[in-house]
């Protein structure tokens, strides 16, 4: 089994790229993680939400999805995550999350992103944010397509999740 774990806050295409890897070298599973987090800037998705932009990608392809709830304790996080996502190989870019298994003797395959930066979910967000003040869809879609797999661009869209950025980030204090 081979395990991407992330918190999908969107899944973006350095998901994408991660939850291609794993199914191109077998059964794989998907863990989504802070399953409980609260609505706000950095989770405005809930755990089903998530779960549901991943399944418009997969498309026919299959995975196995589970939810794992934050412990906020990293000394303890694989050994909880396992129970959610079994064990099998981490198929991870992210070198904390990397050493964090691999110090837990758990497998781990590497992918290497080209352009990381690009696919942090902040850096994510972020955009999105300043696309929930944007009212025309094609070119909220042209914007969201660089880094946003055009299956979950849709999703965004037909849910009108873009625009919940906008209604968290009314009472936040900005700059200008």
């Amino acid at each position: 089994m081979h395990i991407v774990l992330g918190r999908f806050q969107p899944f973006h295409k350095g998901h994408a790229i991660l939850v291609e890897a794993a199914l191109a070298n077998g059964p794989t599973t998907i863990a989504i993680g802070s399953s409980q987090a609260e609505p706000s800037m950095n989770n405005p998705w809930t755990a089903d939400e998530r779960e549901e932009m991943i399944r418009q990608w997969l498309g026919d392809r299959e995975a196995e999805i589970v939810q794992i709830p934050d412990i906020n304790d990293p000394p303890n996080w694989v050994e909880h995550a396992t129970q959610y996502h079994g064990e099998g190989v981490l198929v991870t870019s992210d070198e904390q999350t990397k050493e964090l298994y691999q110090n837990s003797d758990f497998p781990v395959f590497w992918v290497d992103l080209q352009n990381r930066e690009s696919f942090e979910g902040w850096r994510v967000r972020a955009t999105l944010k300043m696309l929930s003040t944007v009212y025309e869809t094609e070119a909220q879609k042209q914007v969201m397509q660089a880094s946003i797999p055009m299956d979950v661009v849709n999703w965004l869209i037909d849910n009108d999740a873009i625009y919940r950025m906008y209604t968290m980030s009314r009472d936040l204090e900005h700059a200008g």
